[in-house]
């Protein structure tokens, strides 16, 4: 075609280039489409069993930013690619505050309008069209012929106990405090998910439970992780169908790495083989309808039984957890866990002697730190709607604040012995071990809730032999 050509059809194709695939309605299906269906009978029943949580919440928050007007977005579907999405996946303040989670529709909005007395809550939305319009049937992304059934303004608003209003009704104001653009609020919603109420606390002991479910579910399908070319796949598959089947999703990308893939922090391909005799590092967690995620680590054997290196690595990572979970209680700061468990891996690396200084000299906070190549990330972080939850706190509140009960977070030191570190026998080389459970803060300490899965060397042995036969 010259490039002197007429260019008019170049920019009529442009422009309906997200038509090419659409035929028109006929006047016969436009003239019926909106008759023959059955009333609705959505019956409004009480509101679920977040929403007073939600609402206290709501409350703690109100008192934070008198006579401020709050904008709590849940967010937009997000492209994947081309004319496809990412599954919807509401903000988690938005989650927290209002109660709407695993269901709720891309789009919302929650604002809080300053009262005399605090607040007034109203949640806008995109609600159900009426079947006479063309959103009904004509529009992919919201249409009920499309996408299924949608909540009604009606049954939204008993269920969360909100007021509720049209999306289209939202007008934003030049002085408005919005999550993720004002610094103040985006800390405050944070930090008010620190310590969890009763209502979380649930949501996380079955987040868990159906985590640990995935875990058992790896075991046994193990023979067929190592007959595949690509098993970390399989791994990662088995796991994914248990958080699909009993929860809403996974709360972060399964991490299924085999031999050396173990000694990379957040290796997430999964593309390689299991092969026996190496082990195999899975951190993985479900995240339930509520959207509350469990983040549980295990390192188990391929073949069943540790070699005798394996088994000392493992070993010393659960003496390592070990001694943080004994420094875990009330009044004791956070990075208290973190220093008892690295004073542990500096222990044994310097007996080891794959230190060039001492374990004192390496736990030295301005010119130590050479353990810290065999384990770079911290010891915890906090755990509950977000895998990393309460990121956005202070960290007055987080790294140095003081544990509570009711926080839960994570307990998850580690060893990794890259496969080209030359600073290691090469018998170490390719080992990387992490052991990580979910623990509660309590009136005395901490309870582990992830408790049922197995964590000493021994009992990984018996899990792997009991369940694989």
């Amino acid at each position: 075609m010259s490039s002197t050509g007429d260019t008019s059809t170049a920019t009529e194709t442009a422009a309906d280039a997200t038509q090419n695939r659409k035929q028109p309605f006929p006047q016969g299906f436009l003239d019926t489409i909106s008759t023959g269906w059955a009333a609705r009978t959505d019956i409004a029943g009480p509101a679920r069993d977040q929403a007073p949580f939600a609402a206290a919440r709501r409350a703690k928050l109100s008192a934070q930013f008198p006579g401020k007007r709050l904008v709590i977005p849940a967010g937009e579907l997000k492209q994947r690619s081309n004319d496809t999405d990412y599954p919807f996946r509401a903000h988690s303040a938005f989650t927290h505050l209002t109660g709407w989670a695993a269901d709720s529709e891309p789009g919302s909005v929650l604002v809080l309008d300053p009262a005399d007395d605090g607040h007034t809550a109203t949640l806008y939305f995109r609600e159900r069209a009426d079947r006479t319009t063309t959103e009904f049937y004509g529009d992919a992304t919201v249409g009920e012929f499309w996408i299924g059934p949608r909540p009604s303004a009606e049954g939204v608003a008993a269920d969360l106990g909100l007021d509720i209003a049209h999306i289209d009704t939202f007008e934003a104001a030049d002085d408005d405090l919005v999550v993720e653009e004002d610094a103040a609020l985006t800390r405050a919603v944070s930090e008010l998910r620190l310590v969890k109420d009763e209502y979380e606390l649930a949501q996380m002991r079955l987040a868990v439970k159906v985590t640990a479910d995935g875990f058992d579910d790896i075991i046994r399908e193990l023979d067929a992780a190592v007959a595949h070319p690509r098993g970390e796949r399989i791994v990662e598959g088995v796991f994914h169908r248990r958080a699909r089947s009993d929860g809403n999703w996974e709360g972060y990308d399964t991490i299924a790495a085999a031999g050396p893939h173990a000694c990379y922090l957040h290796w997430t391909r999964n593309d390689g083989a299991v092969v026996p005799g190496d082990l195999i590092l899975v951190d993985a967690g479900a995240e339930v309808d509520s959207l509350y995620t469990a983040d549980i680590t295990r390192t188990i054997p391929v073949s069943g039984t540790f070699t005798d290196i394996q088994r000392t690595v493992y070993e010393t990572v659960r003496e390592a957890a070990d001694a943080a979970f004994a420094a875990a209680k009330p009044g004791v700061t956070f990075r208290t866990v973190h220093e008892t468990a690295m004073g542990v891996i500096a222990k044994r690396a310097a007996e080891w002697g794959l230190l060039p200084v001492t374990a004192d000299e390496a736990l030295d906070a301005d010119r130590g730190g050479q353990h810290r190549r065999y384990m770079v990330h911290g010891t915890s972080h906090h755990l509950g709607i977000d895998v990393h939850d309460c990121a956005q706190a202070r960290r007055e509140m987080y790294y140095d604040g003081v544990l509570e009960p009711g926080m839960v977070f994570t307990i998850e030191p580690g060893l990794y012995f890259q496969i080209d570190d030359e600073t290691v026998p090469a018998e170490y080389r390719g080992i990387g071990v992490r052991i990580e459970d979910d623990v509660l803060v309590t009136e005395t300490g901490v309870e582990n809730l992830s408790a049922a899965l197995p964590r000493t060397a021994d009992e990984v042995e018996a899990w792997v032999a009991r369940l694989r036969g």
